[in-house]
């Protein structure tokens, strides 16, 4: 079978195209503009570069992305399979599939005597990877949302639920009146001496939800360095000058949290530490601070959010929030 081959020129255009429609569809999907940006920071003392123990609000959680403190050769080693760092070629998700193709593409040709880009240089292959591309990204964005609408809980008929089930939360997560139990194939380990928890601190870590978004919302630092560890109030900080010398703000409102569960809660040396994955919604909208236009987001819309947040704390001290990481 004979297929059209394209000219160099018209090749480079087309795989251009490619890298910037990906582009697009990789911002219009995960920029967000909420406390934390989406992504995972912030130190989790010696459990940092360890995945928490998967929730039923959180199966599984990104792997920490910035922290101040060090990754050691036994934490590396501690993370989940299948989550591995480093190198373009080994990242997830869209731009991880889409270099997969392309390379892929490349040693066909290879293998047929025509040179590495031969397998990208017919028309119908470059169209059969554009088309299967597009096809499992919409799928997988189809099947996430039928999954995300038919967990949200319905509190129609009676009083809202605790979303944190408190008591449930200790009696089902702790072992043995310790920590999570960590659940097989994930790299929690056994650092730290396990505590249990009471309604206060969960108590705490709701309301520390809403004030963390309210201050970031109103870009108060003062305010967040109170809530914050000095870690994570150093990371948000940049984060609003950056807003700042765009000309951007960011409008946070009607945060309410769905769904809570705990993940981990342990000591080690002079500090405490608990695992909260939190399923939560709110109204977030981007501003032009000179202007008041809509940058971003649907000021009606509501959207939600399932993120791992981590509190730390002297014993018996008042808790901080010291990392997000994304569920």
């Amino acid at each position: 079978m004979r297929f059209l081959r394209l000219r160099p020129a018209a090749l480079r255009l087309m795989i251009g195209a490619l890298f910037v429609a990906a582009g697009v569809l990789v911002a219009s999907d995960f920029a967000e503009a909420r406390a934390g940006r989406s992504m995972s920071f912030g130190s989790r003392g010696s459990r940092t570069w360890s995945t928490p123990a998967p929730t039923p609000t959180a199966p599984s959680a990104q792997p920490m992305q910035r922290s101040a403190t060090p990754q050691t050769q036994s934490a590396q080693g501690a993370r989940a399979p299948g989550m591995q760092s480093g190198g373009f070629f080994n990242r997830g998700g869209f731009m991880g599939g889409l270099m997969g193709g392309l390379l892929g593409a490349g040693i066909f040709g290879l293998l047929m005597g025509s040179g590495f880009f031969s397998g990208l240089g017919s028309l119908s292959g470059i169209l059969g990877l554009l088309l299967q591309v597009a096809l499992i990204f919409i799928v997988v964005r189809l099947v996430m949302g039928w999954m995300r609408a038919r967990n949200q809980p319905s509190y129609a008929g009676g009083a809202r639920p605790d979303p944190m089930a408190r008591d449930a939360l200790n009696r089902d997560a702790m072992n043995g009146g310790g920590a999570a139990a960590p659940r097989s194939g994930f790299g929690t380990g056994p650092r730290g001496k396990p505590i249990k928890l009471e309604g206060a601190d969960f108590d705490a870590f709701e309301r520390t939800l809403g004030e963390v978004q309210a201050a970031y919302s109103r870009a108060d630092k003062a305010a967040l360095a109170t809530l914050l560890t000095p870690e994570m109030a150093g990371y948000m900080a940049e984060e609003l000058d950056e807003m700042a010398r765009e000309g951007l703000e960011n409008r946070i409102t009607d945060v309410k949290l769905l769904q809570g569960d705990l993940s981990e809660a342990w000591s080690e040396g002079d500090a405490e530490y608990a695992t909260v994955a939190m399923r939560y919604e709110l109204k977030d909208v981007t501003l032009d601070k000179a202007t008041g236009r809509v940058v971003q987001g649907d000021p009606e819309r509501t959207e939600q959010a399932v993120e791992f947040w981590t509190f730390a704390r002297p014993p018996r001290g008042v808790w901080k929030l010291s990392a997000i990481q994304q569920g």
